[in-house]
Order: structure tokens, then sequence, then C-alpha cells
């Protein structure tokens, strides 16, 4: 089996190529009861389309509702008011379709590098050589390879990041949610590690909803950034982000740098009431 029959098959040019994964939010708000401060409203009502196959950025200031937006998709919080779809379909509970990266790597650490990818895989009504073949293939895209049997405590935080990154993506997801994965992570192996996203999501194209505090790396990554006010947590703008890639930020033009600018200007005065 190629690398790439780990993944769906819907593009009629290319069926190795995912082309769904369509989010619409429609009036979507949260709000939660706290014991000191009662009822707080994390996201205000949101109106809001991802295209499939794009990859996009939520930016915004601490506690702005950023995490609470991604884990919405994720279908891991209740909403208030409306609802989310997935390709026209209401986002009720955890969906298989929805891969998830954390900054914290969730690894089981009695597991080898193999052994965690191959846990994404139990559901999956397929023999133990095709989950192999996949966890295998998967560990060798994100740079693995001869690493299989090494376990996570032996691993560079880069490393164990991509672990977390294979396991994802081994089991085919149509969109990748990722909050702040490479935030504990050194500068150079941060550039590593865009590379290597970059590299699976346009062999694949997922859509991907990123979060970072980063305005650089958003920049580096997206297609799309969105900027969210101070709570409760508003897309006050949209900055598509239309540079050829590869972009490095040693050197960046002008298009860059008035994005740049743009979105720390929009970040200096973060107030929804604003906008």
């Amino acid at each position: 089996m190629s690398s790439k029959s780990m993944y769906q098959s819907k593009s009629p040019e290319n069926p190795f190529i995912n082309n769904s994964g369509f989010i619409e939010f429609k009036n979507v708000s949260i709000q939660f009861n706290t014991p000191r401060k009662g009822m707080i409203e994390a996201l205000a009502p949101t109106n809001l389309k991802i295209e499939p196959g794009s990859f996009n950025s939520l930016i915004g200031p601490s506690g702005c509702g950023k995490t609470t937006l991604l884990n919405a998709v994720g279908g891991f919080v209740t909403l208030t008011t409306g609802t989310i779809e997935l390709d026209g379909e209401p986002v009720k509970g955890i969906n298989p379709n929805i891969g998830v990266v954390f900054q914290q790597y969730a690894l089981f650490p009695w597991f080898t590098a193999l052994g965690n990818v191959l846990f994404a895989l139990k559901r999956f009504p397929i023999t133990k050589e095709e989950r192999l073949e996949r966890a295998f293939s998967a560990l060798r895209e994100v740079g693995l390879e001869g690493r299989e049997r090494t376990y996570p405590g032996q691993l560079s935080g880069g490393m164990r990041q991509r672990v977390a990154l294979a396991r994802t993506f081994v089991s085919s997801p149509i969109v990748l949610l990722m909050d702040e994965p490479f935030g504990a992570l050194d500068a150079q192996t941060r550039v590593v590690m865009h590379e290597i996203l970059l590299r699976i999501w346009e062999a694949h194209k997922v859509t991907v909803i990123f979060v970072t505090h980063d305005v650089d790396e958003a920049l580096i990554l997206s297609d799309r950034a969105y900027v969210m006010s101070a709570a409760p947590g508003k897309i006050i703008e949209t900055v598509k982000i239309e540079q050829e890639r590869p972009r490095n930020v040693d050197q960046v033009d002008a298009a860059f740098l008035k994005n740049r600018n743009h979105i720390i200007g929009l970040l200096r005065n973060p107030r929804a009431d604003n906008y």
C-alpha cells in the first residue's frame, strides 16, 4: 500500500486528495457558568465559512476564545446558540473525521512511537498487516523512519510532536485542529515542524484550523488568519495571505510586512466593541 492510500479519496483529478472539509459556523455562541463570575460569554455570536482544504490560523490575546472555538469544532463543548456544520452536517459530539493535535503531545509513554500510531487505528476494521503498513508509512512521512521502536521519553520534543502528527494523520481526518502545537518548541525545531506540517497538508489537503499567539507563524503557515478580539471572543477581521509558499520569516517581502503590521495593530486594540 502506498502512503497515499492512507487517506480518503474524493477528487476525480487526484483520487488521493481529499476535497471535503467545509466548515460553517451559523450564529454560534458559547457561554459558561462559573462558580465565581456566574455566566460568562466565551464566544460572541459567530458566523464563519472555512473553505475545504484551506489552512487557517486563529490569533488573538490570551483568553479570547481561540481554544473554545477550536473545541467547538471538535465537538468538545456545548454550543449555547447556533450550529457548526461539517460538509453540511451538524457537528454533534466527537467526530472521527476530525483530528486534533495538542501542544502537550498526549502520547502514551508505555507505547513506542509505532505503538502510539497503531493505537489510532484500533477502531478501523482492517488487518494487522494493513495497520502496520499504515503506521510505518505515517511515521516515514513525518521523518521518523528508524525511530519506530523508540519510546516517547527517548525522543526530543520535536520528535514527540512528529509522532503526535503521524498518529492524527494515520486515521485520514478531513479536518485537523491544532492548539498551539509548536508553542513549547525552540525556534529551530519550530521551523522544521512548519516544513513537515506544510508538506503533509499540501499532499493531502485537509482543512486545518491552527491556534497560535505568534503573528509570524500565522503568516508563514496560513491561507487566512482570523484575528479575534478580547473576551468575549469575536472574529474582528479575516486577513487573506496570498504570498507564495514556501515563506521564510528571514526573507519577508512588503506584503508580509504589511500583513504583520496590520495584525499587530489589531491585537494592540482587540476590543470587539471597537469593530
